[in-house]
């Protein structure tokens, strides 16, 4: 689904003009990087969170050469999908 089409679809559910809808979005997306970037999580209710993690410094090899590397340690983003929402789309097997 493209952003034009979840505009439109969010447009015609809470009956608003795709301008509104599209501008709660952006909004919305706004604040959810704002909020990762102060507090390092951004929980979006029933579907999952948004968490900044610390890598830790590692060695690591470059796959061409075989040659050893540091990778330094660095802060990257994560998306941790609510349990209900996995079990809704994948199924847990039963036993």
């Amino acid at each position: 689904m493209t952003q034009t089409q979840l505009v439109r679809e969010l447009a015609a559910h809470c009956e608003v003009s795709n301008k509104v809808a599209k501008e709660f979005l952006q909004c919305y997306a706004d604040i959810a990087i704002r909020e990762t970037k102060k507090n390092g999580v951004f929980v979006l209710p029933g579907i999952g969170r948004l968490v900044r993690v610390e890598r830790k410094a590692r060695t690591g090899r470059n796959p061409a050469t075989g040659e050893t590397i540091k990778i330094p340690a660095k802060k990257v983003v994560k998306f941790r999908v609510a349990k209900s929402v996995k079990d809704a789309i994948v199924p847990p097997k039963r036993k």
